[in-house]
């Protein structure tokens, strides 16, 4: 992605892979803005099964609502190595309307972010395993694609499918099964991290994407 010419530089930090953004009721002073890689924000059972509840990619706000609650209520752990600015609470508070990182900015992302869990809220308890797949990976080709990060029809994907099936709520291995079906019919590709789509529409039509959603999703 191009930086922004009009965005003023300021410093960053490292987070290395499996290393924790925040942890469940930290208190924390600042949002990130994620610039390159992922994170995710999960919930574990008592017997170690985890359910991805939100997943961050470059650009995101990580994680707006803390503006407002300023403590973590979940973990939040790198999917991958993440570079992201710190953005502390009360200078976004002091910025101006016409600033970046500002206010109103940090409460859009977290609008933004509370449609897209009510989605998945409904993906879960109606769709398919298939469609919830196909439903997730046309999200992260249109929002790296928002992004500038899609090249022909190309992106990154770090996830594994045991990520994958932490978002989707089925088994890896069913996981396995149906990228190998989607394979198959030439729809799309996943290997050495990086995600081919063949056929966006046939996907996006298998995901039950369509309507306001395909909107939002080509936005």
């Amino acid at each position: 992605m191009l930086p922004d010419p009009h965005r003023t530089p300021q410093p960053t930090c490292q987070f290395r892979r499996h290393e924790f953004l925040a942890r469940a009721d930290e208190p924390m002073d600042c949002v990130y803005r994620i610039e390159e890689g992922w994170a995710c924000q999960y919930r574990l059972l008592a017997d170690g099964r985890r359910q991805i509840i939100t997943l961050f990619l470059p650009g995101d706000y990580c994680e707006p609502q803390w503006l407002l609650q300023g403590r973590a209520t979940l973990p939040i752990v790198a999917l991958t190595r993440v570079r992201a600015v710190r953005l502390p609470l009360s200078r976004i508070h002091a910025r101006g309307a016409s600033e970046e990182d500002n206010v109103s900015s940090v409460l859009n992302a977290m609008v933004t972010l509370l449609k897209n869990r009510e989605k998945w809220i409904f993906n879960l308890g109606r769709m398919t395993a298939t469609e919830r797949l196909c439903n997730l990976l046309c999200e992260i080709h249109a929002r790296l694609k928002a992004c500038n990060r899609v090249v022909q029809d190309r992106c990154a994907m770090p996830l594994t499918q045991y990520d994958m099936a932490d978002l989707v709520g089925i088994s890896p291995v069913h996981v396995n099964r149906v990228l190998q079906s989607l394979r198959a019919q030439g729809l799309v590709d996943l290997r050495a991290r990086w995600m081919d789509v063949h056929d966006l529409a046939a996907l996006q039509r298998l995901g039950e994407v369509g309507g306001d959603e395909a909107t939002r999703l080509a936005a």
